[in-house]
């Protein structure tokens, strides 16, 4: 059963969920009543709210068994490409926002993280290691195009020699390939580019405001000619869905010049998964119980199973499925070795006006 839409007189263009519900945290619920009068000038369109904030802090640090970091940055709260199963929603509760319509439509800015991120790295008792941004939210979502605080915190990071991994979906990383591809000559910056399909109306559905599937092979295309290492991530993997696309979205990467491969089952946490499910019923309504089936079979008969180890590819038969077509085409591919590591090495603060010169 569908979600009831928020707000009748909504007009939503282009946005991944339709229901704006209270965050888990929240005693109370709102609710639109219709006043009684019949008047059509109350119909709106829902536009992207911005505010800006500014965090004391911003290295993030992580301790889970099965990411390949220990650290992460967010240079934005919420995210606009709306995809509809982002399991970052429910970080909005959080902020007192739904994780709903709230989380792609009232985004958070901060500006200040690039100096803010400096003047962590300078703590004497800092030791550097990769820095990973977009994990969360996407760093190059279209904000990004005005706010320009990736672009400031990858020239801080490449003036500190700091490594970094980024995650996004979002073309606008070209604009920063001049930065990326001295970082990479330096061992300091790998990318990912998350492809979930090929199918150009599925995409538009899922994730209403991120670029196109051909656009995403165009950037890992334009970076990996200028020397960046990239990754491409077949994420998440939808059940009945998507799974059919996975050799060939691992081809058309490859053939772009990817250089290595990963993949993600989908994930459901909390708020995401009735969102989902509201999803499944309006824009896929005769495939929505074989996803959700087939899905619940590779998470221990649930939405979603958190536990580490398993909630990045599931369990069973339908997981190892995936699991062994996947090895199999990027040995095929030659995407199956890693990228080049990182070199920490270099990490040391950026002389300023005034500093005594090194002897060596």
């Amino acid at each position: 059963m569908s979600l009831p839409p928020s707000d009748p007189f909504l007009r939503l263009r282009a946005r991944g969920v339709a229901s704006n519900a209270s965050g888990r945290f929240e005693i109370l619920a709102r609710e639109v009543a219709h006043d009684g009068w019949d008047i059509s000038e109350q119909e709106r369109l829902l536009r992207t709210e911005i505010r800006e904030e500014s965090p004391r802090m911003v290295i993030n640090y992580v301790g889970s068994p099965d990411l390949p970091f220990d650290r992460t940055f967010n240079p934005y709260r919420g995210c606009e490409h709306g995809c509809s199963y982002c399991f970052a929603r429910p970080t909005h509760a959080y902020l007192g926002m739904s994780p709903g319509l709230d989380f792609e439509t009232r985004l958070i800015a901060r500006p200040l993280a690039p100096t803010v991120l400096a003047r962590e790295m300078g703590r004497k008792t800092y030791v550097p290691a990769p820095l990973a941004i977009g994990t969360n939210t996407d760093p190059y979502q279209p904000i990004e195009a005005r706010y320009r605080i990736m672009r400031s915190t990858l020239q801080t990071l490449s003036d500190w020699n700091h490594p970094v991994s980024i995650v996004t979906k979002g073309a606008l990383i070209e604009r920063d390939v001049d930065i990326l591809s001295d970082m990479a000559r330096r061992g300091l910056v790998q990318v990912g580019i998350s492809v979930t399909t090929l199918d150009v109306v599925l995409c538009r559905a899922l994730e209403p405001r991120a670029p196109s599937p051909e656009r995403r092979l165009a950037a890992i295309r334009a970076l990996s000619r200028a020397g960046v290492p990239v990754r491409v991530m077949v994420a998440p993997v939808i059940p009945v869905l998507t799974d059919a696309e996975l050799e060939a979205i691992l081809t058309a990467a490859a053939e772009a010049g990817a250089g290595t491969a990963s993949w993600i089952l989908l994930r459901l946490p909390l708020e995401v998964a009735p969102l989902f499910r509201d999803w499944l019923a309006r824009h896929a309504p005769m495939k929505a119980d074989h996803v959700m089936n087939r899905l619940r079979d590779m998470r221990g008969g649930a939405d979603y199973d958190a536990e580490w180890g398993k909630r990045m590819q599931g369990e069973g038969p339908f997981a190892e499925l995936l699991g062994r077509r996947f090895k199999l085409a990027t040995k095929r591919l030659a995407l199956d070795k890693p990228l080049p590591a990182f070199d920490l090495s270099q990490f040391r603060a950026p002389h300023r006006a005034g500093d005594q010169l090194s002897l060596f």
